[in-house]
């Protein structure tokens, strides 16, 4: 039986977490940034996408990495990738439900642009279930796993890190907030990347996971 007893806020990444991966939103916001990096940069297709995983490895997002080595406006840039259809997302009343029961606070902690965040939740139906969201404006455009970004989350929300839970489909996300105290779920199989003793949890789908929570597994 997992032991969430402890857990009084729950931060919640965004995007193939809060929906599963399979709704295929990020492929769309994908596409859109390969596009970006193609005209930004003046590569072809192929080597736009070599670039845009090396930025992501080595800077978290593509947008710091384009920030650190090339003169761009990260607002057009923000406005302009998250610029697509919520179609394929589906409403979610039954995570409204699971979400609204876990005691205390609620967050949504994510690398995405503040508007497309609204999109998301509103389209999810998940608005109302959530005390707040910190998107990547509020980190000064430096994402996760930046330390300091963790660190500004807390400091934002005015938070104990060891009454916290982390849910998040990236592992290295998770090892800043372990490093914290937070307890960590990996939400999905990690995609394909090594995961480690900073996960404390592994879910294939959030909704279950919630589902699964009793009231006396977790605190009020």
């Amino acid at each position: 039986m997992i032991d969430l007893s402890h857990v009084s806020v729950w931060v919640f990444d965004m995007d193939d977490t809060l929906y599963p991966r399979e709704q295929g939103l990020m492929q769309l916001v994908q596409a859109r940034i390969n596009a970006y990096v193609v005209e930004a940069v003046g590569l072809d297709p192929a080597s736009a996408r070599v670039l845009q995983r090396q930025f992501l490895d080595e800077h978290g997002t593509t947008l710091a990495g384009l920030m650190a080595n090339y003169t761009i406006d990260p607002e057009h840039f923000l406005h302009d990738v998250h610029d697509v259809p919520m179609d394929s997302l589906e409403p979610n009343p039954r995570l409204a439900e699971q979400l609204m029961r876990l005691p205390g606070r609620r967050f949504v902690f994510t690398n995405g642009a503040r508007e497309y965040a609204g999109r998301v939740l509103d389209r999810l139906g998940v608005t109302g279930c959530f005390d707040g969201v910190f998107a990547i404006e509020d980190a000064d455009l430096t994402p996760k796993p930046a330390p300091s970004t963790f660190r500004h989350v807390i400091e934002r929300f005015g938070f104990e890190p060891r009454q916290a839970a982390f849910f998040e489909d990236t592992p290295r996300n998770l090892e800043p907030a372990k490093a914290l105290g937070m307890t960590t779920v990996l939400i999905g199989d990690g995609h394909g990347k090594a995961l480690g003793d900073h996960i404390d949890h592994i879910a294939p789908d959030l909704l279950d996971f919630l589902t699964d929570l009793t009231f006396k597994d977790a605190a009020a």
